[in-house]
């Protein structure tokens, strides 16, 4: 019997071809995972990127709002007690509140109690009807200390339109404002200046025009004291007084003439005595007008001194004006006394009381500025001239209240140093 062998080709060609088929599904399978591996892969480094740009964005802004000189706060409205829930650290600086003072706190406890109840209400109203709020307003920190505050709140509105917070700015405008008020008295100093300048102007014209009357009248004085000769003794009494206030007078004027001219000093060695007692000649009409008595204590055989003349006559003048002003309403009895005696090796000093009102104490800081007065009718400009002019002598101008009532100005002249 005959035995065949049977044909086994076709077998392993089959499974070649399926092995070959499976390979080919399993690489494009993992040719798909890759791709969505790589593609998933994608997506997170994007979503990093973003992330990290995001974090990035959000402390930059939170940095910046940190960095601000303006106070920042964020409050909660839709907590009744309005809860701050930010606030940088210009807000804490600026209200003198510590940051878990504030945080969690509601906002109006910021204000402090002196704070303005109406302002307050203004911002409520403001916030609860979901509108900006812009306004300039005093304000207190936590020390009780002032400060001008310009606060504006605007609303932060969710997806729906409702409102959830209000963001606050606040500026400390304290130092602006007060710098604006330096300039306005600067600018209104420089208009008094040349008012006073102009009217400087029509009194040198006007001393100029006097000046002539004057001479007249001492001329016809003079020609009736020459023909009543020897006679009318009463009537040549009353001419010698009117020559005698003629000529007074047309020194006060000359004086003044002399003060507005714009000369240099002229500094000679004085008499500080001698120069006080010619001043109080000047100003005795106005003294017995006035019903005041001026009493002097002198003491004898002081240095000279190197001064102007018309110019210390002037600063005297001044000061014995002002005490007569005053003892305007003084009920007591209106005494003045002017001393002269020395202060040290080098100084004398002059000091003229007087027994009026005296000074407020919050106007003596005050009392040598420019334009200062507490007179209705004052130019605010004597007493500041005054100093000026004892400053460039070398001296010092000061003034006290005295213990029991009146005040004394007084002031320090250097003595001549070969005369010292």
């Amino acid at each position: 019997m005959k035995i065949t062998k049977k044909k086994r080709t076709k077998k392993p060609l089959l499974r070649n071809k399926i092995r070959n088929g499976e390979r080919v599904r399993l690489e494009g399978v993992v040719k798909q995972q890759a791709a969505e591996l790589k593609e998933k892969n994608g997506q997170l480094r994007n979503g990093a990127r973003k992330q990290l740009r995001s974090e990035e964005q959000i402390h930059i802004r939170t940095k910046a709002m940190e960095s601000a000189v303006d106070g920042i706060f964020i409050i909660d409205v839709k907590k009744p007690d309005f809860p701050v829930i930010y606030a940088n650290q210009s807000f804490q600086k600026m209200t003198g509140y510590a940051k878990n003072e504030i945080l969690g706190r509601g906002y109006f406890l910021s204000y402090g109690a002196d704070a303005d109840p109406h302002i307050i209400e203004e911002i409520k109203h403001a916030i609860h009807q979901g509108k900006f709020f812009y306004r300039e307003m005093l304000s207190f920190q936590k020390n009780g200390k002032k400060y001008l505050n310009l606060l504006r709140v605007t609303p932060v509105r969710d997806t729906r339109g409702g409102v959830t917070h209000y963001v606050g700015i606040q500026t400390d405008v304290t130092l602006m404002r007060e710098k604006e008020l330096e300039i306005d008295e600067q600018r209104e100093e420089l208009l008094h200046v040349t008012r006073v300048g102009k009217l400087a102007e029509f009194v040198s014209s006007l001393a100029h025009e006097i000046s002539q009357p004057l001479t007249a009248i001492l001329s016809y004085s003079q020609a009736a004291q020459r023909i009543l000769l020897d006679r009318e003794p009463e009537l040549q009494k009353i001419l010698s007084y009117i020559i005698s206030d003629d000529q007074r007078a047309a020194e006060v004027i000359q004086r003044l003439r002399s003060l507005l001219k714009k000369s240099a000093p002229e500094m000679r060695l004085l008499d500080i005595n001698a120069l006080i007692n010619e001043t109080i000649v000047i100003i005795s009409t106005d003294a017995t007008v006035r019903n005041a008595v001026v009493k002097t204590e002198f003491d004898a055989n002081l240095p000279l001194v190197r001064g102007d003349r018309i110019q210390l006559q002037q600063v005297i003048l001044n000061l014995i004006s002002n005490s007569f002003d005053a003892m305007e309403n003084s009920q007591g009895e209106r005494e003045i006394l002017i001393r002269a005696s020395r202060k040290d090796s080098g100084r004398i000093v002059v000091e003229v009381k007087d027994s009026g009102c005296g000074i407020p104490a919050k106007n003596i800081p005050k009392l040598f500025t420019h334009f200062f007065t507490s007179k209705a009718d004052g130019l605010g400009m004597g007493l500041s001239i005054s100093r000026s002019i004892i400053e460039a002598h070398g001296g010092q101008l000061d003034v006290e209240n005295n213990p029991e009532r009146g005040a004394t100005f007084y002031f320090t002249i250097p003595v001549d140093k070969n005369d010292a």
